[in-house]
């Protein structure tokens, strides 16, 4: 008999021995020789994702992490397992949650690529009418979803973006915590994004105990947030639940990314909006965090300013709209309402225009703000070029439709950052960067949807950068002095781990704007960060042990 793990994490006995039975189950067979492969002659496989399959099957009984890079596959090995658990017998019931973008996607894929049934849920009485269900991870933890769910003996379940289930307090996390299941697979890219207790909660799902309880954990294991310690002992005990290939090894050959930065030259009304904001905010965000109030309203606009007048408009109104608002605080919003009431037109929305025509071909625009994405969609449509739009407020058919147009009408897709996340477009290899995320590894995603297997074109991106705008010093950081493009996915998360900033990225960012006495300050000061990247990835890469990475 198994120990039981004093974790707190089975509150039903019952699932604690389902889990035990599954273990002892898969004992028996050897999956050394996959059945599924005879079945699969049409789906293009790569050497990592069969080891990896085989690895689940024989070593981890069915309960993994998998954390492959971006663009690598885990949905394909996913499916292969899947697939092979069947065959077998071993496997009828089947869970798949995702987020709500993704549920076709899936269905789609195991329907058609691994001849699986799978059924998206649609309505309440679909949970016990198929054996294998996709479904909304938000609409599964629902009432009266839930219960249904909760009720149900699963031979299988399959959570991908696994990631937002870092906290243990969320119902997402109780959610799957509480079915009653055999097998787990958890598929997420990035298992740990800011604390090292997100890795911990995820691993307690998979298999309490692993770690031990979190003072356990905490005391050995944990230096700092993103800091381990005893490093070299924690990857061993991570490695026996979880499995994470990367691009930098095996034989997968991915085409190239062509990165080309376009600078934009700001008009005479332009320049001074972005001057009067960013004067307005440097001001204002000092006052605020001397008197302890609130300055994220102040990050979105020096953010928004950067992307259209039309975006920052949104904010501008809403701080005209606070009551709360000191009356000179809003003279001065409204004098920079007024001055982008008086710009012509914008010239960054002119420059993507004329990207667009010397393209010719499908295009993704990514920008970060609802608002500009509203503005390019009228200003494309005004120019006959067919468009469609993809954020996250739309449900789920709506999302799939709009993808289908993009691959099959549609010239142009303009994405807000849900864009970035899950859905697949290797049918395109084109990307406008309109504005750039503050945050490298949300970039980092946005490329990931058309650089991945089975993108068999070069991939362009195009990072749009107003000059002698903050903008101007971020692709400057990126593209020229870290060279992040040409990095491995996943190598510039380790290394801003291994800065220990004791801020986010987009914190830190913000204060040397507001800090920084002139525009050279400025640049110093992230000149300076950049030497501090170069250094640390030359020494994780002379590095005699490998480093601790996720």
């Amino acid at each position: 008999m198994m120990e039981r793990f004093d974790t707190n994490a089975w509150d039903n006995w019952e699932c604690f021995q389902l889990a035990i039975e599954a273990e002892q189950i898969t004992l028996a067979p050897n999956f050394e020789e996959l059945l599924c492969l005879d079945q699969l002659k049409d789906v293009v496989l790569y050497d990592h994702q069969i080891q990896t399959a085989k690895r689940v099957l024989n070593e981890l009984h069915g309960r993994a992490i998998l954390a492959d890079e971006v663009g690598l596959g885990k949905t394909i090995e996913a499916g292969m397992i899947i697939k092979e658990y069947m065959i077998r017998g071993l496997v009828k019931k089947v869970l798949i949650l995702v987020p709500a973008s993704l549920v076709s996607q899936w269905t789609r894929e195991l329907n058609q690529k691994f001849q699986i049934p799978a059924y998206a849920q649609k309505k309440e009485w679909a949970w016990t009418a198929y054996d294998c269900i996709v479904a909304s991870i938000d609409t599964t933890k629902r009432d009266p979803h839930r219960q249904i769910v909760l009720d149900q003996e699963w031979d299988m379940v399959i959570v991908d973006e696994a990631h937002k289930l870092k906290n243990n307090k969320t119902q997402n996390w109780q959610m799957v915590n509480q079915l009653r299941k055999k097998y787990l697979l958890l598929l997420t890219a990035t298992p740990v994004q800011n604390d090292l207790k997100e890795l911990y909660n995820l691993i307690t799902l998979l298999k309490p105990g692993q770690l031990g309880n979190i003072e356990h954990f905490m005391d050995n294991y944990v230096e700092e947030k993103r800091l381990p310690k005893n490093s070299t002992e924690l990857k061993s005990v991570i490695d026996e639940v979880m499995i994470r290939n990367k691009r930098s090894e095996g034989n997968i050959q991915f085409t190239k990314r062509i990165v080309t930065s376009i600078p934009v030259e700001l008009s005479p009304e332009e320049r001074n909006l972005y001057d009067a904001v960013s004067a307005f905010v440097k001001d204002e965000y000092n006052k605020r965090k001397e008197f302890k109030l609130n300055v994220l309203p102040l990050m979105i606009l020096q953010r928004e300013i950067c992307s259209s007048p039309y975006a920052a408009a949104v904010t501008l109104e809403s701080m005209l709209k606070d009551p709360d608002t000191h009356p000179d605080v809003k003279m001065q919003l409204q004098e920079m309402y007024h001055l982008i009431e008086r710009i012509p037109q914008y010239t960054k929305v002119q420059k993507v225009m004329e990207l667009i025509r010397d393209i010719d071909d499908k295009v993704i625009i990514f920008t970060e703000y609802r608002a500009s994405q509203d503005f390019l969609m009228y200003m494309l449509k005004k120019q006959g070029i067919m468009c469609v739009p993809f954020r996250g407020g739309f449900k789920r058919g709506k999302k799939d439709w709009m993808r289908e147009l993009f691959e099959k009408k549609a010239r142009v897709l303009i994405a807000t950052e849900a864009g970035g996340e899950g859905i697949n477009l290797q049918f395109c290899n084109q990307i406008i960067n309109f504005d750039l995320p503050w945050n490298p590894m949300r970039l980092e995603q946005r490329i990931g949807r058309v650089h991945r297997l089975g993108q068999t074109r070069d991939v362009h991106i195009y990072n749009l950068s107003t000059k002698d705008t903050i903008e101007e010093h971020i692709v400057h950081l990126l593209q020229e002095k870290i060279r992040m493009f040409e990095m491995v996915i996943g190598e510039l998360d380790l290394i801003i781990g291994k800065l220990r900033m004791k801020t986010t990225f987009e914190k830190k960012l913000m204060e040397w704007i507001v800090t920084a006495k002139d525009k050279d300050e400025l640049q110093q000061q992230l000149d300076q960060l950049g030497s501090m990247i170069q250094q640390t990835q030359q020494d994780l890469q002379h590095e005699e042990l490998e480093p601790f990475e996720f």
